[in-house]
């Protein structure tokens, strides 16, 4: 199998299907409970707040699960998970990880630990997870300390 070649960078990695699928999906559902809400000639003024409060949180929700993306610059490596975002250098990561099975990508960083970088998943999507995987772990080995000092 032939190396991957490095992507110029600055490079942004993320799952745009799943990302299409969570966000269509979320803004239809917000649009369906709230003309519900609307439509429904039985509810008072707060039972209806309270159908477009749900139907905001779980827009919300799927936004936020939406929000995964790992962005290569010339500096290191950003890694943008649901809720934390963690900026690493070059030399921090050993090893980029997607193994058969794995829901995403994992990094091996220099202090011993392993860190999920959700923006890379096989989800929908599997070939292209493979190929940024490839891509990452190829900027990783060119960038970083690479594989030799794991």
């Amino acid at each position: 199998m032939s190396e991957p070649a490095t992507p110029s960078l600055p490079v942004t990695f993320r799952p745009g299907r799943t990302r299409a699928v969570l966000l269509t999906v979320g803004t239809v559902m917000f649009a369906v409970i709230t003309a519900v809400a609307l439509m429904l000639e039985k509810l008072g003024p707060g039972e209806r707040i309270s159908f477009v409060f749900t139907a905001a949180l779980f827009l919300g929700v799927l936004m936020l699960l939406s929000r995964p993306k790992v962005v290569a610059d010339k500096n290191g490596v950003t890694v943008v998970n649901i809720t934390r975002t963690r900026r690493l250098a070059w030399a921090e990561i050993l090893r980029v990880n997607l193994r058969p099975g794995d829901p995403w990508v994992f990094l091996d960083l220099s202090d011993g630990t392993s860190m999920p970088a959700l923006g890379i998943q096989p989800g929908i999507a599997k070939q292209q997870a493979i190929r940024d995987a490839r891509a990452l772990r190829a900027l990783a080995d060119a960038r970083g300390a690479g594989p030799e000092t794991a």
